[in-house]
């Protein structure tokens, strides 16, 4: 390496600086981020990519699109009805323990729902009248009554778990695992991308790769323009100085991966600046709506400001499925309701449910649902006892021993109903799905066994279940 030109001085002194070179959120953690290098000398390279790799089984699935749904949307309000709520309203509870993870709001006065149920479909399923667009899709969604959390009570340790396999730090999310795993069709957008409604979900970024290499952490799609920060070449860099610049960049990052072989971090980085590049196109075809018909604006609600937002996000989901993305996650973080819910749920399922429908119709017609696992759920439901704070008008704290989510597509039992909680929808207690066995079913679904997709580190065989006995679902499996 010459000495007036080092890769370091390149890097920190060039007038073309890296925020122009392409994707800055795929480079915010440079250099902290991604596997250690391995222990011994390997006679072979070790490199990491993105490009399409065979599953363990011939997949159901080939794209996600997850909806997540963090804070806790009660599943006694909207999923899973519950009349003896309602014979016992305003009286003190009569059944065994009730676990808060509140303890200065709780009581134990049974709250009952005022939403009414009624059934729907060929299926007959029961839905409350909250979300009549996803009650037409009662004969196309598989409604999962028996989710539980065993010992997590609190938002961020629940979401890391639906989302990681454990409630705690550093584990890496589903969607860099389905990356690892089968990598992307598409070599022009990411495999892995996090679409963010509202406001951060606490304890983010979900989208994290975690102990895997960086290369396989997701890419933040903001709301707001430009939603992929630092995409664009400014005016003085495009075109030919672009491709100069990057020529020169490639060129010293492959000389200084030569002289220092099993730097994951470098190969991600050097992967991340050729994808950002070749994003510049691609990206903004996929992320731009204008092209979209008038009808499909109508269908998710895009013209009507109180499901804008997350219409948005689902036509930008399916548009990048279309384009050959493995795994999309649009995170909705508004729905912790410990005061007003009879209210606040109104107001929610009013800006949720019909984009959430028009998704999986909108699949549906274009030939993909079948080929596409769509996830609706987050990562605990509500409690079925008054949580006052000294309001007038009562919420309901968490409740991760029992709550609802759906799916639809990509391999899974349309108008079927699995699991059940007990007769005040408090405890799981028929056909429970922890979430390890979620986590284990999704990757089924897609071709994988969860305990044979490992990534080596320390010696250790790492996986997404982290040790937990998680189990494929097969009772919810077309």
């Amino acid at each position: 390496m010459s000495t007036c030109l080092s890769r370091r001085h390149f890097l920190g002194t060039s007038a073309f600086n890296l925020g122009s070179l392409g994707l800055l959120s795929l480079l915010q953690q440079d250099g902290l981020i991604g596997a250690e290098a391995p222990e011994k000398p390997l006679l072979d390279r070790v490199t990491y990519d993105n490009l399409p790799k065979k599953p363990h089984h011939e997949p159901k699935a080939k794209a996600m699109i997850s909806l997540f749904m963090g804070g806790g949307p009660s599943h006694i309000d909207m999923f899973d009805p519950k009349p003896l709520l309602n014979k016992w309203d305003g009286k003190i509870f009569p059944g065994g323990e009730i676990k808060f993870d509140n303890a200065g709001g709780a009581t134990k006065t049974v709250m009952g729902s005022p939403f009414k149920f009624s059934r729907h479909g060929d299926s007959g399923m029961e839905l409350s009248e909250l979300i009549p667009h996803t009650a037409t899709l009662a004969d196309d969604i598989c409604l999962v009554r028996s989710m539980n959390l065993t010992g997590i009570r609190n938002h961020v340790a629940g979401m890391k778990a639906l989302d990681t396999g454990s409630g705690i730090s550093g584990r890496p999310a589903l969607g860099s695992w389905l990356s690892y795993g089968l990598g992307s069709v598409s070599q022009n957008l990411p495999a892995f991308v996090s679409l963010v409604v509202g406001k951060n979900p606490p304890g983010s970024p979900y989208w994290a790769s975690g102990l895997l290499p960086s290369v396989y952490q997701g890419t933040h799609v903001r709301e707001q323009q430009p939603r992929i920060m630092n995409l664009d070449a400014p005016d003085y860099l495009k075109g030919a100085a672009q491709e100069k610049q990057l020529s020169l960049l490639e060129k010293l990052n492959g000389r200084h991966l030569l002289e220092h072989p099993g730097e994951l971090d470098l190969q991600a980085r050097i992967a991340s600046y050729q994808l950002a590049a070749r994003m510049q196109t691609a990206a903004s075809d996929a992320l731009d709506l204008s092209g979209e018909t008038e009808a499909t604006k109508a269908l998710y609600g895009l013209n009507d400001d109180r499901t804008r937002r997350l219409a948005e996000a689902c036509i930008i989901a399916r548009r990048l499925v279309e384009r050959g993305v493995r795994f999309v996650q649009i995170w909705d973080y508004s729905w912790d309701m410990h005061e007003n819910i009879n209210e606040a749920l109104v107001r929610r399922c009013g800006n949720n449910d019909q984009p959430s429908a028009a998704l999986v119709k909108d699949l549906k017609s274009r030939g993909m649902l079948d080929s596409t696992l769509v996830f609706w759920g987050g990562e605990m439901g509500r409690l079925p006892v008054i949580q006052g704070r000294g309001n007038a008008k009562p919420g309901r704290d968490h409740n991760t021993d029992g709550f609802s989510i759906w799916m639809a597509g990509g391999g899974v039992k349309a108008g079927h109903v699995h699991g059940a909680t007990d007769d005040w929808g408090l405890n799981a207690v028929d056909q429970v799905v922890h979430h390890y066995d979620y986590l284990a079913t999704v990757l089924h679904l897609f071709g994988l066994d969860a305990n044979r997709l490992t990534y080596k580190r320390n010696g250790r065989a790492e996986t997404i279940l982290n040790g937990q006995p998680g189990q494929v679902v097969k009772g919810i499996l077309a």
